[in-house]
Parts: structure tokens; C-alpha cells; sequence
């Protein structure tokens, strides 16, 4: 009896062993699938860091490696205390890096490799063999400058593989990755400023040395002579903040141990409203009009250029881009604060019609005293605006307007409508045709908003550039759904757009329906700002507004074709792209550099 029960016993155990279930892990089509066992099962599903976050940190050891073979060629080649401490400091830092990755991957069960692509990782900033032999073969202040220009490539590269690990779908996930790369941004990023002043120092530009002050800022200026430099007049500024400094306390949740980057913390700071910054300048005969954030203000030019103000026009709203033609004054207005009455106080949040963006029409033939005398509203506001033909037999001015703002809300304005995917009446992709008669300032309107971006095979407005990088090692240019300014040459019935994300030719022959004729992109642009033609309208320069206009984009590793000049010569109604040009100028994080405007003397 006891036997058969332990048979019976021992069957079912037997059965229970055949019964457990597999764990299978399938493989490609046609393939058997394995069975593999929980230890190797939880394995696969370990999600606490991904292949990406593998090979970051096996090529950020090689990448650090290269740095201490950089810094070791110092000691022997170089006196300045500054590149030495600088050389130790990379020394003492990159190598307890090192050891944490190479402790980060062993724990994981990973060997670190001991090879890389030399291709890709000359694109993480790392030098060329070449650059490296330069290097070891220089010394004194040539060493120090390679070293320095070198160095900062570097760590711009390690920034950017960051950059490229937080863009996968699950990385640096693991608590410990995310507080070193964390770590690495900032600390490298502080050590890229130190290193662009030691740089800006070796130079002997006169630019470099320059010393900063609200009215007495020192200045170089070659083949032109500063005949006047005048402070803002009353009215135009705040006493209580004449720097127009940022006056919020944002550092309550900062840690005051932690050094932080200029530009790290320009970006986390809220920026003073632009009210008094000043923005653009017309003439008519010896008058020069200043236009502001805040209005404009007039004054008289002597038979030297000395200005003499005679009026001061105090109409809040900004942008103050202004034209004159005869007796009439045309300025444009963005900002959402502006008002028809030209109030100070501002027009709220909510819709109402006292809210004035667009076109303003002064009468300035009282230079003492100018009157608004037409207003054209418009969807977006007017950032810039071009005076594109004064036909004298009907008396109107035509003027192509560019706004870059918010599109007004439908109970303002009833034929602003949003980006609604289909709906072909958005204010996007348009600019502005108005129509102002000078017998008549007050019936200015729009008569047309041609959308001069529309692919004309299939319709899509939004036919140009459509905003993004161009691939590894390019720039992140805008999308094309405006233009920031548009160039006239009327006596060859062309127009040159910067329009965001790309550079236009326009075939104006019939100012209400402007026709492209060509576009361009470039790969170096951020930001198509402003297009201006030479003498004889057979060449367009293109500026590029990289950083916001706002930034210091001239330092040490600032590439020269960002930020630039391009040079295209019109050939049949063509752009054919000559050469970028960007003013070398030296300058550390605190200094504003970029080619914002463009003006041909």
C-alpha cells in the first residue's frame, strides 16, 4: 500500500516537472524560437538603462581619454599658470570620471570597450590626428591658443552627446547616469567660459579688452568715426532701472553652492520687457526718426551729423520699425500691449477694442507736434513693414507688412484665424499687402495677404522650409511661416525676403501679387532676419539673427558660417550663393554678437 503511494506520489511530482510552463523568447521570422530561463528572462526585461546609455558612457571614456592625452602635453610646452591650473584641473576631474564609468559599466556586467569610430567621434569635438600632432608640435602662446580652441571644441562635444542621449526614448533613465551627465553639462560648461576668457585674453584684437559701462563703454571702430553717441531722452527710460536689469527674485530655488554658466542663467531668467529698447531709424532730408519699443522720438541733423532732438512721441507697443515718406510717418506695432490711443497703460489679457497691432500712420508735417492719423489692424501685428511703391497718380503708398507675433483672437479681429490643419485661411504664411492713400491716411487697409509660401503644385501653404536641423552638424533653422523683413529695389521690380527659414527673391512687377522667383536655405542659419540689396541690384546679402539677436554668438568655437553673412548674386532671376562672412570678433558670454542687421553704406 505504502509502495503504490509513493508511486502514485512520485507520478505526479513527475507530471507537475513536465507540466511547468517554458519561457520563451521568440527570434526573427522563420527562426526557432529559444527557451530560455527566469534569471535570463528578468535580464531582458531590466529597463533601468538602455544600449544607448551603454555606448554614451563607453564613448564618453574614450572622448575623456583624449582630453588627458591634451592636457599631459601641457607641462612641457606652456608657462602660463592659467593653461597649467586649467590642464591639472581637466587632469584631476576626467580621470575620477573615467573611473566612475568604467565602475558604472563592470557593475552592469559590461567591459568597457577598447575601441571606437574615429569618424564619429571627431564629430563629438574630439581632434583629428592632425590637430593632435599640431598640438604636440607648438608651444608658448601658439600652444596655449590650439590648446584652448582645441579644449573648447571638446567640451562643446561632450555637451552635444548628452544632448543626443537624452533625445532617445528611455535613456539615462538610471538615477546615477542622470546625476553624472547632469553634472557634466554644467561643469563643462563652466569650464568652456573660463577657457573663452583665456582665449579672449591671448588675443590682440583691440576688441577683446574692452570695458563696459552704461555711458562710458569703450569702443574700436575701424574706417568710421563716432560723431555722436546720445543717451536716451526723457521719457524713454526708467530712472529706477536704467540698466533695465532683471529686478525678479528667481534664486529661491537655485543651490547657492552650485556655479552655474552666464548663459545658463540668462536662460533661466525672465528677461525686463523691451519698453525703451531702441529699434530702427528713417531720414527724410536732414530729420532722423529714432524708433522705440516706447515711440519714437525726431531730431534735426547739423551740416557735421550732430543730432538736436526737437520731439519726443510717446506710442507704447513696439516693434518701431519706422519709414517716412513726405509728410507721413509709418510704424509698426507687435506687441499685444499696444493701444489704439497709444494709452500707457496697456490693453489686458482679454479681447477688447481698445487693443491696437499693426500699422501706424502719423502725420509729421509739424515736427513738433505729430498726429496719428491712420491705423491699419492686422492679425499678427507688424514686427517690420517695406515701403514698396508711392504711386503719384493715384496717391497711395503700397507697403508689404511682416507680422511675427500671436495670431489675434477671432473677437478682435473676425479674419485672423489659427493653425488649424486644413483650414487654408490661417494668419500663418502670409504677409500683408496695405494700401494707405495720402490724401486719406485714416482709409488705409489691407487689400490682399497673399500667401507667398504655398508649394504651387500642390497648394500647401506651408511649402518651404518646414524647421528643424539639417542633418549632423547643422544648424536648427526656423520653420517658414513669415518673413522678418523684406528689401524693396523698385526700379528692378524686386524684393529680397529674410523669411524665417529661408531667403526669397521676389518678382514685384505687380506689388499686389508678389511672385517668388527663387529660395534659398542654409545650414548654418537659425534665423533669416534681414535681406539688403547692393547699388545696383545684382547682389543680396542675407543676415542670420542666430541666438535671438540677443546672445553672444562670436566666442572661440562659434562656428564662422553661424551667425553670418550669406552673399548671393541675383543671375536671371536667380540666387547664387558666393560666401558666408562673419566679423571675427572676440568676446566673452556677457557681450552681444551675432549678424542681426544688414546695411550696405
Amino acid at each position: 500500500m505504502k509502495f503504490n503511494l509513493f508511486l502514485s506520489f512520485f507520478s505526479l511530482l513527475n507530471l507537475t516537472v513536465i507540466a511547468s510552463p517554458n519561457i520563451v523568447q521568440p527570434s526573427i521570422p522563420g527562426m526557432e524560437s529559444s527557451v530560455i530561463d527566469a534569471d535570463t528572462a528578468i535580464k531582458i526585461a531590466d529597463t533601468s538603462f538602455t544600449r544607448d546609455d551603454i555606448t554614451f558612457v563607453e564613448q564618453m571614456i574614450v572622448h575623456h581619454q583624449q582630453a588627458l592625452a591634451m592636457s599631459a602635453m601641457a607641462p612641457e610646452r606652456t608657462n602660463s599658470t592659467d593653461i597649467l591650473e586649467l590642464a591639472g584641473r581637466i587632469k584631476g576631474s576626467q580621470d575620477d570620471e573615467i573611473s566612475f564609468m568604467q565602475e558604472w559599466l563592470i557593475d552592469r556586467q559590461i567591459s568597457p570597450m577598447s575601441h571606437h569610430d574615429g569618424h564619429h567621434m571627431k564629430m563629438m569635438g574630439m581632434a583629428s590626428q592632425e590637430e593632435l600632432a599640431q598640438l604636440s608640435l607648438s608651444n608658448g602662446v601658439e600652444f596655449d591658443q590650439l590648446f584652448l580652441t582645441l579644449m573648447i571644441s571638446h567640451h562643446e562635444g561632450a555637451i552635444h552627446m548628452v544632448d543626443m542621449l537624452k533625445a532617445q526614448p528611455g535613456s539615462a533613465y538610471d538615477p546615477i547616469l542622470y546625476e553624472f551627465i547632469s553634472d557634466l553639462v554644467n561643469d563643462q560648461g563652466v569650464e568652456i567660459e573660463r577657457m573663452n576668457g583665456f582665449l579672449t585674453a591671448l588675443s590682440s584684437d583691440p576688441r577683446a579688452s574692452l570695458q563696459s559701462g552704461l555711458y562710458t563703454a569703450e569702443s574700436a571702430i575701424l574706417n568710421l568715426d563716432l560723431i555722436a553717441s546720445l543717451k536716451k531722452p526723457a521719457g524713454f527710460y526708467d530712472p529706477d532701472n536704467i540698466l533695465e536689469e532683471d529686478l525678479s527674485n528667481n534664486k529661491e530655488d537655485e543651490d547657492e553652492d552650485e556655479v552655474k554658466t552666464i548663459e545658463g542663467r540668462s536662460r533661466n531668467s525672465r528677461s525686463p520687457m523691451l519698453s525703451f529698447s531702441n529699434t530702427d531709424m528713417a531720414f527724410k532730408d536732414n530729420i532722423m526718426i529714432a524708433g522705440s519699443y516706447h515711440g519714437f522720438n525726431i531730431y534735426e541733423l547739423s551740416h557735421e551729423g550732430n543730432p538736436e532732438l526737437i520731439t519726443s512721441v510717446i506710442c507704447p507697443g513696439g516693434q518701431g520699425d519706422v519709414s517716412v515718406v513726405g509728410d507721413l510717418l509709418i510704424m509698426s506695432v507687435e506687441q499685444t500691449r499696444g493701444r489704439v490711443d497709444c494709452g500707457l497703460q496697456g490693453a489686458g489679457s482679454e479681447p477688447t477694442p481698445d487693443r491696437f497691432r499693426g500699422i501706424r500712420i502719423f502725420d509729421i508735417s509739424d515736427l513738433t507736434k505729430p498726429k496719428q492719423v491712420g491705423l491699419v489692424q492686422t492679425c499678427r501685428g507688424s514686427h517690420t513693414h517695406s515701403i514698396v511703391s508711392v504711386d503719384t497718380n493715384d496717391e497711395k503708398i503700397i507697403v508689404y507688412n511682416s507680422g511675427t507675433s500671436s495670431i489675434r483672437d477671432q473677437e478682435e479681429m473676425d479674419s485672423c484665424y489659427e493653425a488649424i490643419p486644413g483650414d487654408t485661411r490661417t494668419a500663418l504664411f502670409r504677409i500683408d499687402v496695405i494700401e494707405i492713400p495720402v490724401k486719406n491716411p485714416a482709409a488705409s487697409r489691407i487689400v490682399k495677404s497673399p500667401t507667398v509660401f504655398a508649394d504651387p503644385e500642390t497648394g500647401v501653404l506651408g511649402g518651404l522650409w518646414a524647421g528643424g536641423d539639417h542633418g549632423d552638424d547643422t544648424q536648427d533653422t526656423s520653420r517658414t511661416d513669415q518673413c522678418h523683413d523684406i528689401t524693396v529695389f523698385p526700379s528692378a521690380r524686386l524684393a529680397a525676403g529674410a523669411c524665417s527659414g529661408n531667403g526669397i527673391l521676389f518678382d514685384i512687377s505687380d506689388p499686389y501679387n508678389p511672385k517668388r522667383l527663387d529660395v534659398v536655405t542654409d545650414t548654418g542659419f537659425a534665423y533669416w532676419h534681414s535681406a539688403t540689396f547692393n547699388n545696383d541690384g545684382t547682389k543680396v546679402i542675407f543676415t542670420d539673427e542666430w541666438g535671438g539677436g540677443g546672445r553672444p554668438r562670436c566666442r572661440a568655437w562659434d562656428p564662422l558660417t553661424w551667425g553670418a553673412d550669406a552673399i548671393y548674386d541675383i543671375v536671371d532671376g536667380k540666387l547664387i550663393f558666393q560666401s558666408h562672412y562673419k566679423m571675427p570678433a572676440p568676446q566673452k558670454e556677457t557681450e552681444n554678437c551675432v549678424a542681426h542687421n544688414g546695411s550696405i553704406v
